[in-house]
This record gives C-alpha cells, sequence and structure tokens, in this order.
C-alpha cells in the first residue's frame, strides 16, 4: 500500500500525467480488448451454430428448440459483449467532469485503451507538447 502512495505522489509531482506515463500499458490493455471483442462474440456464435447443426442433424424437435434458443442468446451475449467497450468509454464521458491537464491526461489512457494501434502515441505526444 506504501508504494502504491509513492507512486501517487511521484505522480503529481511529475511533470507528466499518470496516462502518458502508463501509455505503454494501456496500449496493452486496448490490443487485449480489441482481441476479446473480436474473437469472443466469433467464438460464442461458431459455438451456437454447431449446436444448432447438431440438433438439425439428430431431427429432434425438443433440440432443435433447445439450440435455437441457445443459439439467440450466444447471439445477445456477442453483441453485448462486442458493445461493452463503447459503452463503458460512453458511461466515462458522462461522468468526466476533468478540466485542463487531468482532462489532456485522461484522454491519452482513453485513446490508448479505445485505439491502441495509433491513437495511443499520437495522445501522449500531444499532451506532451501541451506541457
Amino acid at each position: 500500500m506504501n508504494s502504491f502512495l509513492t507512486l501517487v505522489v511521484d505522480m503529481q509531482n511529475s511533470t507528466t500525467g499518470f496516462c502518458t506515463n502508463t501509455a505503454n500499458i494501456w496500449q496493452i490493455v486496448g490490443y487485449v480488448l480489441l482481441v476479446f471483442k473480436i474473437v469472443i462474440p466469433i467464438l460464442l456464435i461458431v459455438f451456437g451454430m454447431l449446436d444448432l447443426g447438431k440438433a438439425v442433424i439428430a431431427s429432434k424437435e425438443d433440440e432443435i428448440k433447445k439450440a435455437t434458443g441457445s443459439l439467440v442468446r450466444r447471439a445477445i451475449a456477442a453483441v453485448v459483449i462486442f458493445l461493452l467497450p463503447t459503452i463503458v468509454t460512453f458511461i466515462i464521458g458522462l461522468i468526466g467532469g476533468f478540466k485542463g491537464t487531468a482532462e489532456n491526461d485522461f484522454n491519452v489512457c482513453k485513446k490508448c485503451i479505445t485505439n491502441p494501434n495509433s491513437g495511443c502515441s499520437a495522445a501522449a505526444a500531444i499532451w506532451n507538447a501541451e506541457k
């Protein structure tokens, strides 16, 4: 706990912000979220289709209805997982309320997570230029 407080004090006294100093970590988090955002919905839909295919091949009405319901639930879960980062970003944007350098530093974190390919390094460079 003491090392965390030291980190917070060091970040407050630093000429750069917390997000700028930890941009590489946020960029990795952004890449992980990007992979999850794509892979998990695809897997959910593929597994649902396989279950439905097995039920159709078995030609049992009960299993077809059960597999259809499962496919619909998995498709809904896939859409929710795909949209979750957008929903979280929207909620954080509503909470916002940052001013000045804190807002710029927050934007670095936001860009690194939402656009890890190019947004992270550009946002950090802008933040450093404004200091």
